[in-house]
């Protein structure tokens, strides 16, 4: 089993001024397509680049999380600081996750290429942020989720051949 952590990025959230929609988006996409993944953990926390980023070391370096995945603060606004919270604990990007999930994402809005997303490998662990909104989750991460397990196999050593069979 792969554990997954979900963070979800929002000051109003936080506050308990506005119900949590993408977190729980995630575990209902993890729980239907993915029956090897299990959610560990799930926070909730403000827009805060340095809680983003040390709740991100906490699953991974201490929980021993495989796959963090978060929602929110990935677009234009100044309090939007996902991205660079991701970029300060990662090792290694992945710049590949997110081009990919604005592909899929393009062909249903344009808005999409406003996505400031980042994905990267920190230990062990692999790191992506997801959008806020519940359909745009529901849109990009059901047909990434294959090539995630592939890749978290290859990352921690359960496979060594990315070849197609």
């Amino acid at each position: 089993m792969y554990k997954v952590g979900i963070i979800t990025a929002s000051d109003k959230g936080s506050q308990g001024l506005r119900e949590d929609k993408g977190g729980p988006a995630i575990e209902k996409i993890i729980r239907r397509f993915a029956e090897d993944f299990e959610v560990a953990d799930y926070r909730m926390l403000p827009d805060e680049k340095e809680q983003l980023a040390d709740a991100i070391k906490d699953m991974t370096d201490r929980l021993g999380i495989d796959l963090v995945v978060t929602t929110g603060g990935t677009g234009f606004s100044k309090r939007d600081v996902t991205p660079e919270a991701t970029l300060s604990v990662i090792e290694r990007r992945t710049p590949g996750i997110p081009e990919a999930m604005r592909s899929i994402s393009m062909a249903v809005t344009m808005r999409a290429m406003l996505s400031r997303a980042e994905a990267g490998i920190r230990g062990d662990s692999l790191i992506i942020n997801l959008p806020g909104s519940p359909k745009a989750i529901e849109e990009v991460l059901a047909p990434i989720l294959p090539s995630l397990r592939h890749g978290l196999d290859i990352l921690q050593g359960r496979d060594a051949e990315c070849a197609r069979k």
